[in-house]
Formats: structure tokens, sequence, C-alpha cells
């Protein structure tokens, strides 16, 4: 499912149109990524949580040359999904 393909579920799902719908997910990942910037854990009960984990520096290999290459370290965001999620995917 694409972003579109999203939007069109959602107004379908909740009686709005896809404008509408199409606002309330920008609205939705903004917020996602405002919080995520000032390193907050966004929790929705019963679906997971969005955060953002630390990945320490390291030593990769160019694939081309086979040269050793230093990987800094990052930010990157997470997702683990929640009970509720986990059980509806699961039958």
């Amino acid at each position: 499912m694409n972003k579109s393909e999203l939007i069109t579920a959602i107004a379908e799902h909740a009686n709005l149109s896809k404008a509408d719908a199409g606002r309330g997910l920008e609205a939705i990942m903004n917020t996602l990524e405002t919080a995520l910037k000032a390193d907050d854990t966004v929790t929705l009960v019963g679906f997971g949580n969005f955060e953002v984990k630390q990945r320490a520096e390291r030593t990769g290999r160019n694939p081309q040359t086979g040269q050793a290459i230093t990987i800094a370290a990052a930010k990157v965001p997470s997702f683990k999904a929640g009970k509720g999620l986990k059980d509806a995917v699961n039958g």
C-alpha cells in the first residue's frame, strides 16, 4: 500500500474527503517527525512505539574496492509493534 492508497483507505473508513484524509495523514507524519527529532518516544497503546535509537560507529567494507571504511555513528528511527498489532497480524 502506498501513500495515496492509504489516504483513500483512511477517507473511506473515517467517512472523510480524500483532501481531509490527506491533511490528517500529513499532520500525523509531521508530528511524529517533530517528536522523533526531539528524541521523544511516541507510544500508541495497542499499536506500537516509535523511537530514536543510537547506532554506534562501525567498520564496513567498500564493495567496489574491498577497502575498510568507517561508518559514522547515527540516530535511526525505530518502530516496535505493540501486542494489539501483533495479534491482529497473526490472526
